[in-house]
């Protein structure tokens, strides 16, 4: 369907928490919300397993079930629902070729085993052209940006940052776009994170620790300065990190309400391919991730 938010279904606890997550960002871009189960009779992890009929009855209920929900929670919403009886991936992508956003559930994660946020999210990620979600059990409430009265009642939730991964190599448009105007629509910071790497020792001269600085410093300023331009009421808070910032991302995101992320798609090796930082961002971040592909 085109122009909405589209968010996968497969009755996990993870996909749930994406349609919450995914309903708020509807109303907050104003489109509607596009519901897709891809009834895959082989991966159902979570169905109840009493027999074929119930499980046919869950198959059939799941999205009417979680739309009705979504309409009692988020009144004037329009919500639409479908199911096709396809693989997921594939009915992902099909069903989301017109749509603004696509949500999908992820796995539990861990800094210390990296467990896979889930084959299926993965490769959709991995494929897909238009940016892509990732929300996980508790992320979806916990990182999502909070107005009126739950954020007089949790002042925290309501000045969570978006966080933005910058690769300053390639800092890519649609990256940048995505991250401020999601900014923008939440009334939050923009953290803008980027890593760089100082010169390796050598017998040749390296430049000044305040040069290296200052070109640490006009390297991000530079790349910013149109889009402060373009999205004025966005406060930018800019940092430098050491090395690779997938760590320093996933520490961000504990206070985040959104990680932002670019994915590279174009390369020597053909195929779909997720770049080591957003790879390990996926697995580790706290708050929901937004993959935003670019060439």
């Amino acid at each position: 369907m085109p122009g909405t938010v589209t968010v996968g279904l497969d009755g996990s606890p993870e996909s749930l928490a994406a349609a919450d997550w995914a309903a708020r960002e509807a109303q907050r871009r104003g489109l509607p919300l596009s519901l897709v189960h891809a009834l895959d009779w082989h991966s159902f992890t979570y169905a109840p397993l009493t027999g074929v009929e119930s499980l046919a009855r869950w198959a059939e209920r799941l999205p009417s079930d979680t739309a009705a929900r979504l309409r009692r929670d988020h009144p004037g919403l329009r919500i639409v629902h479908e199911q096709v009886a396809r693989e997921p991936v594939p009915s992902l992508l099909a069903a989301a070729e017109n749509a603004e956003l696509l949500v999908l559930g992820s796995r539990g994660l861990s800094r210390v085993t990296g467990i896979l946020v889930g084959s299926v999210a993965l490769s959709v990620v991995a494929r897909a052209e238009l940016p892509v979600v990732l929300v996980r059990t508790g992320g979806a409430e916990r990182g999502d940006h909070r107005t009126g009265p739950a954020a007089t009642a949790s002042p925290a939730l309501a000045r969570r940052d978006v966080v933005l991964g910058l690769d300053l190599r390639r800092p890519a448009a649609p990256v940048l776009e995505f991250a401020f105007d999601a900014a923008a629509r939440r009334a939050a910071t923009l953290r803008v994170i980027h890593g760089w790497s100082p010169p390796p020792a050598s017998g040749r001269p390296v430049p000044s620790a305040t040069g290296a600085s200052a070109q640490v410093a006009s390297e991000p300023a530079d790349v910013l300065r149109p889009w402060r331009v373009r999205f004025p009421g966005v406060e930018v808070s800019e940092h430098a990190v050491v090395g690779s910032s997938a760590g320093h991302l996933a520490d961000a995101s504990a206070h985040a309400a959104l990680v932002v992320v670019g994915r590279f798609t174009q390369g020597p090796r053909p195929g779909p391919r997720l770049g080591p930082v957003t790879h390990s961002v996926l697995h580790h971040s706290s708050a929901p991730v937004a993959v935003i592909a670019h060439g």
